[in-house]
């Protein structure tokens, strides 16, 4: 059988459709039996492709003598990527034909300048991708809407800025008089994230995108600076920080908020602001800059515990879970920075929510002992533990991994 292969990462009014590669490709079958296998909406860079990977499954299993593309780059864009399918290829006497290209694969010559496209085909690939990431980095600091989830609060409206049309936030009443709740309950000396939850659960404040809160998103929320309305407190602030300020400081007025993006050489650190872009935003703040400011450094100063997730608290850390909301639970101390102190089992959900109830805090040292006496209890119902017949060694199964050993540090 013959496999017609096609794909298209994005549909542009100049690019070729899939429908119009597999046109083209049936000339190359010469009316024999087919199939077609399609990818859209996936990038070249790599195999991870659904279609692409049948049609390997198919190869492997004898089904396909013969793959046609319309042009080589539909079906690979990476040198080694191209290197591994073609010795697959071989392996089963596959033969690969490029409609508009011409290649025959076997020759020596046809080989050779089918490895020599593959190259100028990831050169392209790769060259795509500076110029977009160029555009991205210019664009960003000229305050254009860069795309992405669009933060509470707001939504989105269409605006024009230097004659091109972009997009810009636009508040939401009912969102922002929440925003601004949340920074003035934060703002309160002793008040913590946790504080701001259990008021907005009391008084019924829920999420009206019908999310659920939660601490790490509100500590989101008191970071982001497209709620400040940025004036020169804001321009020194995040100068002090190392960032890139792309306005100069007589443009904070005030006035418009900000736009925080991760420039060329940012740190990977999420917590670190170092080499980020800040752009004034075209959009009005809703927040004023020393309350704003008052919330930023409380956050920043504020000494983030670990997690208390981590296997090395306990042991049943990702085996217990709370009997009324199902969430984990998770390890909590008791005694600061002691040693010693007692650890306790709490629903992860009432932790960092506040909207679970949750059981009462459970004694690790006791839920740990407990658990060791079941299964000791378990365990002795067995006299001793011998291996299943399957996993008894096989002297040509270990002479063959002597070999692949061998051949390995060879290669």
């Amino acid at each position: 059988m013959i496999a017609i292969y096609a794909r298209q990462s994005v549909e542009k009014a100049d690019s070729i459709s899939v429908e119009s590669q597999i046109e083209f490709c049936k000339f190359e079958t010469r009316g024999g039996e087919y199939k077609s296998y399609i990818d859209r909406g996936f990038s070249g860079k790599n195999t991870n492709r659904p279609a692409f990977e049948e049609m390997l499954r198919d190869i492997k299993k004898g089904m396909i003598k013969r793959v046609i593309v319309y042009k080589l780059d539909r079906i690979s864009r990476s040198i080694l990527d191209f290197s591994n399918m073609m010795e697959t290829f071989e392996k089963y006497n596959v033969q690969f034909v490029s409609s508009t290209e011409k290649f025959d694969t076997q020759t020596p010559i046809g080989r050779a300048m089918l490895s020599i496209c593959i190259v100028f085909a990831q050169l392209e690939r790769e060259t795509i991708q500076k110029r977009v990431a160029d555009s991205y980095y210019s664009r960003s600091k000229k305050g254009f809407y860069m795309g992405g989830r669009v933060p509470y609060g707001f939504s989105l409206e269409k605006t024009v800025i230097n004659g091109i049309q972009t997009s810009k936030y636009a508040p939401k009443s009912e969102e922002i008089e929440q925003i601004k709740l949340m920074y003035l309950i934060y703002s309160q000396p002793g008040k913590s994230l946790k504080d701001v939850l259990k008021y907005f659960s009391e008084q019924g404040l829920k999420n009206l995108r019908g999310k659920t809160w939660c601490t790490a998103r509100l500590s989101e929320l008191l970071r982001n600076p497209i709620y400040v309305k940025a004036d020169y407190q804001i321009y020194d602030f995040y100068k002090s920080q190392g960032v890139n300020v792309i306005n100069s400081a007589e443009e904070f007025t005030g006035e418009n908020a900000c736009y925080l993006y991760k420039g060329k050489s940012a740190s990977e650190k999420h917590s670190s602001l170092e080499n980020k872009n800040l752009v004034l935003a075209p959009h009005e703040g809703v927040v004023d800059s020393n309350l704003w400011l008052k919330c930023r450094m409380k956050s920043q100063k504020s000494r983030h515990a670990p997690a208390g997730s981590r296997a090395k608290n306990s042991w049943l850390v990702g085996k217990m879970k709370c009997g009324k909301c199902g969430y984990a639970l998770v390890v909590r101390k008791s005694g600061g920075k002691n040693k010693e102190a007692a650890k306790y089992f709490v629903c992860s959900n009432k932790a960092s929510r506040g909207c679970c109830q949750g059981c009462k805090a459970l004694k690790a040292k006791d839920i740990e002992n407990l658990m060791f006496e079941m299964i000791k209890n378990k365990l002795a119902k067995w006299s001793s533990l011998s291996a299943s017949p399957k996993f008894i060694s096989n002297p040509k199964i270990n002479e063959r991994k002597m070999e692949i050993s061998k051949i390995d540090g060879e290669i």
